[in-house]
């Protein structure tokens, strides 16, 4: 049996930086945000589903979905947001089992910003928190995506408040300093996975 670390963090705490030092450090990171955006991507009926659901404004000029557009839609409906959800959430699922079934990985981290908001986190044995505040979450999710501060509100809003995350936390990482500081954080968790992972 897999020893799973289940990753999250409000955006743009630094979730996927953290999930990218776990694959660096040999760790395989199974990535709940790139299997939703795959099965968008490659399931011509889920996105009919969507487009037809969202309407002519959810598609670009190419076909593609506009996910700016509908990751707007999502975040000030709670009726489409539930909607997209009860779509997804179960084809997300079998995606990640599949995966956890294949790993040959010393131990998986499991990537996800909903995890503790969906039923994801009873896959995990563990729970890491990466840790900002708001205010620099507001400032790093400005500046990635260029969305509006009202929009970043919305996500934010729609998601687990902070410190009861934190609560749920079996282990947190605050990303307020340098890069490096963090990496070492990462380390000194990878450290102590290792070892949980034998013991399991």
């Amino acid at each position: 049996m897999t020893f799973v670390v289940g990753l999250t963090g409000g955006i743009g705490s630094g979730k996927s930086t953290a999930g990218h030092y776990f694959e660096a450090l040999g760790i395989e990171v199974i990535n709940v945000d790139l299997i939703s955006k795959n099965l968008v991507e490659t399931d011509l009926d889920l996105h009919l589903k969507i487009s037809g659901y969202f309407g002519k404004k959810s598609l670009l000029g190419d076909g593609s979905l506009n996910r700016l557009y509908i990751r707007h839609e999502i975040f000030n409906s709670s009726k489409k947001k539930m909607w997209l959800e009860e779509l997804l959430h179960p084809l997300i699922k079998d995606q990640v089992l599949k995966s956890l079934e294949c790993s040959l990985s010393e131990y998986v981290i499991l990537e996800s910003p909903l995890l503790l908001e969906t039923d994801q986190y009873k896959l995990t044995d563990r729970i890491l928190v990466i840790d900002v505040s708001k205010e620099v979450q507001i400032l790093r999710v400005r500046k990635r995506d260029r969305i509006s501060a009202d929009d970043i509100e919305a996500i934010m809003t729609s998601q687990m408040p902070r410190m009861q995350k934190l609560k749920l936390a079996n282990d947190v990482v605050e990303n307020t300093g340098s890069i490096e500081k963090f990496k070492l954080k990462i380390e000194c968790l990878h450290k102590n996975y290792l070892t949980l992972a034998e013991e399991l």
